[in-house]
């Protein structure tokens, strides 16, 4: 059922993204342009999303478990530490000189456009490479066996 569940969700948020010109690059690129020709187009998207998702956490907040799961998942990590700093800095730099972040970018591959799916490729080779380091990291923090 989870999978079924996360397919659905996943796919209505994509519906809404496109449906919205989310997954237009120069529509979040206009919102972004204050002092040029700003295009509030975001901002309503991002305030309908917060109306939509309000009352879900205030009810997560009065309940044990998700209706569709047998727990709810936090966040493990909850520290403000450097890869958070550093992957937020990224994450808005590539908005910004994109236009595009990953929910609106995997949407965006069914407009078949050349220049969001480099832009999907790009960011899965980032995440690739990242989660390379992150074990190489955890390999070098741990005892070694001896034999």
């Amino acid at each position: 059922m989870r999978p079924v569940t996360a397919l659905a969700c996943g796919t209505l948020f994509g519906a809404g993204l496109a449906l919205s010109g989310m997954t237009d690059p120069t529509r979040v690129l206009g919102f972004l342009d204050v002092l040029g020709d700003w295009d509030p187009t975001l901002l309503v998207v991002m305030a309908g999303a917060v109306l939509v998702s309000l009352p879900a956490f205030q009810w997560a907040r009065r309940h044990p478990r998700p209706l569709l799961d047998v727990q709810f998942f936090h966040p493990e990590r909850t520290r403000i530490d450097s890869d958070l700093v550093i992957g937020s800095a990224v994450f808005g730099i590539g908005w910004g000189i994109a236009g595009l972040c990953p929910g609106p970018a995997l949407a965006g591959l069914a407009s078949g456009r050349w220049e969001i799916a480099l832009f999907v490729a790009a960011m899965a080779a980032g995440m690739a490479l990242r989660s390379w380091q992150i074990r190489q990291r955890a390999r070098a923090g741990s005892p070694q066996c001896s034999s």
